[in-house]
């Protein structure tokens, strides 16, 4: 018996396959700034694609999931984004991919529903604790996985670190998936590449680990893969 895939939606611009570094994609939505939703996520940015792409490197069994909040640009409304979680968390998803975020507190209280509901739905939603010295939003909430970008940090793995304000966060490379001919500092790379190579592997870490469904779980299962290797 073989252990099941783990899920992962990934909300940013939608996914385009078949791609050289991203065979196929298990399935998706689009949600238009009024919240309906549709059949097409295609990317037409390339940072849904490219994002994909960095966890599949790492979480090769992973079943993605595109859901497209992107369209002509990298922004969207916070509605959206809370019926983007919702539509993860809804359908059991295990890891929600966040590459995106606002530095608006006050949006907190809009994003904090959504979040709880995924945390009681068993979704895990990874995204960014902060940038450039801002905390950023749902990052920073409780019950989410935080990643914090360390440019010279190894682009294979993730290091779990304790906050000072208790719990724990995850520090990952900012640089994606190698394109053959192109200096990293020209390809697309930052806090969004971050947030991706934490979520693949955790992705990897929480293979054969169905029960672990929390944030605190997922770091946990890293931590514990790390020592055996």
């Amino acid at each position: 018996m073989t252990d099941a895939p783990v899920t992962v939606a990934i909300v940013d611009s939608g996914v385009s396959v078949p791609h050289p570094h991203l065979p196929g994609v298990a399935g998706g939505v689009a949600i238009d700034l009024a919240g309906k939703e549709q059949e097409d996520y295609a990317d037409v940015l390339g940072h849904g694609t490219a994002v994909a792409s960095a966890i599949h490197e790492k979480a090769p069994e992973a079943e993605i999931y595109a859901v497209k909040v992107f369209e002509k640009a990298l922004a969207t409304s916070v509605p959206t984004l809370v019926r983007a979680i919702d539509w993860a968390s809804e359908r059991g998803i295990r890891l929600v991919n966040l590459s995106l975020g606002t530095p608006n507190d006050f949006r907190a209280d809009e994003l904090a529903p959504a979040v709880e509901r995924a945390i009681e739905r068993g979704t895990v939603i990874v995204s960014a604790l902060e940038h450039e010295g801002q905390a950023m939003y749902p990052g920073c909430l409780e019950g989410v996985v935080g990643v914090m970008l360390f440019w010279n940090h190894p682009r294979e793995t993730v290091t779990s670190v304790a906050l000072e304000t208790g719990g724990s966060a995850l520090v990952a490379s900012g640089y994606p998936r190698p394109i053959p001919g192109v200096p990293p500092d020209r390809n697309l790379n930052g806090i969004s590449f971050a947030v991706a190579n934490a979520t693949g592997v955790l992705a990897a870490a929480l293979v054969g680990s169905p029960e672990r469904r929390s944030a605190e779980d997922a770091i946990d299962a890293l931590r514990g893969q790390e020592a055996r290797t």
